[in-house]
């Protein structure tokens, strides 16, 4: 193969694709495109943005502390904590949570002193100090920084071909056309569809949706230092959010790859969930919204080869994307210079995208 453009196309501009692309930053030029006009348009723009060292399974808990340092380093974290809170007959959901996620028990006396909202309905509580906000912006243009430093980042680019050359790809999105040596699928919900683009086999991604509300800060109480609360099995969680208070029904219902909106009567239910454990009413939405969450099929990160030369997965995020991002794109650069990963090889067989084939 001749002159190429880049050595590395990203196709997708979330956390997954500007993490992935920075990484790679130092071992060539890349570019990456993205389909909307505007980076972290679908599920990065509309994330919860907490990081909770302990959610998840147990690979993506291992990327999650891995992630913890760069985190840290970067300044996007701030406090926030995390609290479960349980009313009458979900106390065995709520004692498996507090197990898989290594919460402390806490009196509920003392969770309705740092939350006041929380009703005498609730019967049970735990608490994990060490969850943090994390800056998704921040995060996002730090990736796209260390990427305009070499090489570029577009928006309007959505694949429509992918064609294999003599060592590399022609990728074509609409009248643009490019020409990498390697391709980095990170196309979130549409990663499949990517994949097919370039006769990869697809693995079975499936995007499902999570609805948001945004309330009114309630009771006119100052939510600014509140911690983020969840219901027993994730049932509905609320977190603060620039002076208001959003709460999710924590939904998850597979929904096609798109631009995802909030479902009334998914909001309706959940909403009714989070009020039988707080003493105010809930009141009319501010605003409503919705994002897609990709799982694999096991729920585990895709990052590394897809068996096909040059075609490299970083998907399958779910919920995990932005606590996930430091590690999952450094394990995806040490695959593509063929270094050992920091990771443990347990933990780096579990996100091999080759495990379903």
């Amino acid at each position: 193969m001749g002159v190429v453009d880049c050595d590395f196309l990203i196709i997708g501009g979330g956390i997954a694709g500007s993490a992935a692309g920075a990484a790679l930053a130092d071992h060539g030029r890349v570019v990456l495109w993205e389909a909307e006009d505007a980076f972290a348009y679908h599920a990065s723009g509309r994330s919860a943005a907490l990081f909770e060292e302990s959610y998840g399974l147990a690979p993506v808990v291992a990327l999650n502390r891995a992630s913890r340092p760069a985190h840290e380093a970067g300044g996007w974290m701030s406090p926030r904590g995390f609290l479960l809170v349980a009313t009458k007959g979900q106390e065995e959901a709520f004692d498996r949570d507090c197990d898989q996620m290594c919460l402390g028990a806490m009196p509920p006396d003392e969770a309705r002193a740092m939350v006041p909202i929380l009703s005498d309905a609730v019967v049970r509580a735990a608490h994990d100090p060490s969850a943090m906000d994390l800056d998704t912006d921040a995060m996002v243009q730090a990736g796209l920084r260390a990427i305009r430093a070499g090489g570029a980042a577009q928006t309007g680019r959505r694949v429509t071909a992918i064609d294999r050359l003599p060592g590399g790809w022609r990728v074509r999105a609409g009248e643009a056309e490019i020409t990498a040596r390697q391709i980095v699928d990170a196309a979130g919900p549409w990663a499949d569809a990517v994949a097919r683009l370039a006769g990869v086999a697809p693995l079975g991604l499936t995007p499902f949706r999570r609805s948001m509300a945004r309330l009114a800060a309630p009771g006119g109480h100052d939510v600014r230092h509140w911690p983020m609360l969840m219901g027993p099995g994730e049932a509905w969680y609320a977190k603060p959010d620039a002076g208001a208070w959003i709460v999710s029904p924590a939904e998850e219902e597979a929904f096609e790859a798109s631009d995802a909106f909030a479902d009334d009567m998914v909001l309706a239910e959940g909403l009714d969930r989070y009020q039988q454990a707080v003493t105010v009413p809930v009141t009319r939405p501010l605003a409503t919204w919705a994002g897609l969450r990709t799982f694999a099929p096991d729920r585990c990160l895709v990052i590394g080869p897809s068996g096909v030369d040059g075609f490299w997965w970083c998907a399958g995020q779910g919920g995990y994307g932005f606590q996930t991002a430091p590690a999952a794109a450094r394990l995806l650069a040490d695959r593509v210079a063929g270094r050992v990963p920091e990771l443990a090889p347990d933990v780096v067989a579990a996100l091999d995208p080759r495990r379903f084939h």
